[in-house]
C-alpha cells in the first residue's frame, strides 16, 4: 500500500497545503480518501489527473468535500471526451450537497460523472481495498476509515472529538493518519476536533505502528502539535503530515 499526502491542512487550505485529501495505491488502484478545497491542484503534483478510480469522503464539510465539485469539470470536460464514471462514496445526501455546491439543477449531469454511493458503518470492498467504517465524534455525519490490503494497514480519522469507536477501528493499523486541529487549552469546544496530546493518547491506546499528525489549522503552530503528541505516552514515531509526503507499508 502506498499513501501520498495531498492536503493536510484543517478547516481551510494553509499557505503551504490545500485543506484534506489523501491518496492510496495499490495494485493499480488509485483512491483518494476526502477531496477538500485546493486538493485538484496539488493532486496534479504527484498523479495524472484523471487517473483516480474511486473516491471516498469523510463528511460533508467544505475542507473535505468541495473540490470535488472541480474535478467533475476535470472528469467532464476533458479535450479527449468525458473520463469514465467512477464511484464517490459519502454520507447521506453526498450527491445532493455537491450539486447545490456548484450550483446546479437537480438532473443528471453530475451523477453522469460519478457514481455516489452511500457510506455506512461497516465493511465495504473497493477494489483491492477492505474498507471498514465508523461514526466519529463530530457535529455532522462523520466517518473514520480503516483500510486494509495484504495484511497492511491503513486508518484515517477524518474530524473527531475524542472517540473510542476510532480507537477500536485504529487497532494494530500500520499507519495511523489522525487528526489534530485543536490546541491543548482548556476552552476547547467537545465534540470536534483533537489535540496533538489526545491524537497521541488515541494512538497508543490503538497500538499503531505509526502516527502521522493532520487536519493542521493554519493559524496553530505545528511543533507544538508535534510535542503535544510526543509527549502523550504514544511510544511510536509520530510525525506532522507533509503535502508530498510518501508512506509505503
Amino acid at each position: 500500500m502506498r499513501v501520498t499526502v495531498i492536503g493536510c491542512s484543517g478547516s481551510f487550505p494553509g499557505p503551504d497545503s490545500p485543506a484534506s485529501s489523501y491518496l492510496v495505491e495499490a495494485d493499480g488502484f488509485s483512491m483518494l480518501l476526502d477531496i477538500g478545497n485546493g486538493a485538484v491542484g496539488s493532486l496534479q503534483r504527484f498523479h495524472g489527473l484523471l487517473d483516480i478510480d474511486a473516491i471516498c469522503i469523510t463528511h460533508l464539510h467544505p475542507d473535505h468535500c468541495l473540490d470535488l465539485t472541480v474535478y467533475w469539470i476535470a472528469r467532464t470536460y476533458c479535450p479527449d471526451g468525458p473520463a469514465p464514471r467512477i464511484p464517490v462514496y459519502g454520507p447521506r445526501d453526498t450527491a445532493d450537497h455537491m450539486i447545490k455546491a456548484y450550483e446546479l439543477e437537480p438532473n443528471p449531469e453530475m451523477t453522469a460523472t460519478f457514481d455516489f454511493r452511500l457510506l455506512e458503518p461497516g465493511p465495504v470492498r473497493i477494489g483491492p481495498f477492505t474498507m471498514t467504517t465508523a461514526l466519529m465524534n463530530h457535529p455532522v455525519e462523520a466517518y473514520g476509515l480503516r483500510i486494509e490490503h495484504g495484511g497492511s494497514v491503513l486508518t484515517y480519522s477524518g474530524d473527531t472529538g475524542h472517540s473510542d469507536d476510532l480507537v477500536r477501528l485504529a487497532r494494530g493499523s500500520d499507519l495511523f493518519l489522525c487528526e489534530a486541529g485543536f490546541a491543548d487549552r482548556p476552552d476547547l469546544p467537545p465534540d470536534m476536533h483533537l489535540t496533538g496530546r489526545e491524537a497521541g493518547e488515541h494512538a497508543e491506546r490503538a497500538g499503531v505502528g505509526r502516527l502521522v499528525l493532520t487536519h493542521l489549522l493554519p493559524w496553530n503552530d505545528p511543533s507544538e502539535t508535534l510535542s503535544e503528541a510526543k509527549a502523550s505516552g504514544f511510544r511510536g514515531p509520530v510525525e506532522l503530515a507533509e503535502v508530498g509526503a510518501v508512506y509505503e507499508f
